[in-house]
């Protein structure tokens, strides 16, 4: 690929740090090379591949830390009668959406199994690179369980081979399971230990998977290299439970208590708050009845919440829940953050170095610094300025990811 010089722009590497104006940024193959102020950071000779970011602002390519690439809505008639394989095939476009928007990284939480993976990686298909749970675990009766009163089971992950059921109970069948979903190629094991909004037969604060059933399940996990276990917990016993039990994020958690953020502080617990599912619950029309009922008992608290846990140190990562709102409109969290307190430049830390520490991942992404992986995003506009402007998928002009462009639609 040769070496690329992006110049003319304002850069936030997403350490946190100050902007830096008159950027100048060094692309050499998939690498960053190096980054400073043009003055410092000269055009390197004449085979380089020249980019002006227009004045624009230069990002590290964006993470999303909770997406389902496979699914978007609910529309449940639609989803009875869909052909399976068309899912894969709606996929492609929920992932270029998802890199259109800027974001060149996602932790898939249930879905995504590793063809689509491995897809993306031989260059098939353009995607995020993606770390996968394949699936979501959860007991009998639980958030993942899709049984109605009808005999119909509504299975957002139906198990297939590269996908295993989810269901399990006891603490040899947690066992047991996640060894499936690691032999099935799981990055990350998701469990449920909570009900949640848009699950038929439970309600977010109801408590799934007993201590027991969770320790089991961060231990086997952990044999395998360390590999880290991620919660859907809404209700505050389920999260209490997963934090103790050493589960290294909370998805959601809706209802958070003091006990609750002061035992994130001690483990050290990332919180992933996808302020904007609740809120996409309710703009999409073709949500069911339980799910929209539920949605509206929890967004107020949902948002006080995230808000205590901001105000005491929580370290928070970005993610959205993507499938419950269209793919590509993940942007759309960041003012929600700004929201509950977070400054625009908090919110972009999120959803690059701290998101890649969430993934731990931050050795490659989430910060423009030399060494690491060449994903870069250029805005049209000033996020620090104006957060929002970020949503609009036609300000993110260029987007590149592993050093190769993706999207270019500058004037």
């Amino acid at each position: 690929m040769g070496q690329t010089y992006i110049h003319n722009g304002t850069l936030i590497d997403g350490t946190g740090r100050a902007p830096i104006q008159d950027a100048a940024l060094v692309i050499d193959d998939n690498r960053i090379k190096a980054v400073g102020t043009a003055a410092d950071l000269p055009r390197p000779g004449r085979d380089v591949t020249d980019v002006d970011a227009g004045g624009g602002t230069i990002l590290p390519g964006l993470i999303d830390t909770h997406v389902h690439l496979m699914m978007e809505g609910l529309n449940i008639p639609e989803m009875i009668t869909r052909p399976f394989s068309l899912n894969f095939y709606r996929a492609v476009d929920h992932m270029r959406r998802t890199i259109n928007a800027g974001v060149t990284t996602v932790r898939d939480a249930g879905g995504a199994d590793l063809g689509i993976k491995q897809a993306v990686e031989e260059g098939l298909v353009v995607g995020p690179r993606m770390q996968i749970s394949i699936t979501a675990l959860s007991i009998t009766g639980g958030h993942g369980d899709g049984w109605m009163p009808s005999g119909f089971s509504l299975d957002l992950f139906p198990p297939y081979p590269g996908m295993p059921d989810p269901i399990c109970d006891g603490v040899e069948g947690v066992r047991k399971k996640v060894r499936e979903v690691l032999r099935a190629g799981a990055e990350v094991v998701k469990i449920c230990s909570t009900g949640g909004v848009l699950s038929p037969t439970d309600h977010p604060e109801f408590t799934q998977f007993s201590p027991d059933e969770l320790a089991v399940i961060v231990q086997e996990a952990a044999y395998r290299r360390g590999v880290k276990v991620m919660s859907h917990a809404q209700g505050v016993e389920g999260i209490k439970n997963a934090v103790r039990a050493g589960i290294h994020s909370i998805e959601h958690g809706i209802f958070l208590d003091d006990e609750a953020i002061g035992l994130m502080l001690e483990h050290g617990t990332f919180l992933v708050p996808t302020l904007l599912a609740p809120l996409a619950v309710l703009e999409q029309a073709e949500m069911p009845e339980y799910g929209v009922r539920k949605a509206r008992e929890t967004i107020e608290i949902h948002s006080e919440s995230i808000a205590k846990a901001y105000e005491a140190g929580v370290t928070i990562a970005m993610g959205t829940d993507a499938a419950v709102m269209p793919h590509g409109t993940n942007l759309r969290e960041l003012g929600l953050m700004c929201n509950i307190g977070m400054s625009p430049m908090e919110a972009i830390v999120a959803t690059t170095k701290t998101a890649a520490e969430c993934l731990g991942w931050q050795d490659r992404v989430g910060t423009l610094e030399a060494g690491k992986l060449a994903d870069v995003v250029i805005a049209a506009t000033d996020p620090l300025a104006d957060i929002r402007s970020l949503e609009n998928v036609d300000n993110i002009r260029v987007v590149i990811q592993d050093g190769r462009v993706l999207k270019d639609i500058r004037e």
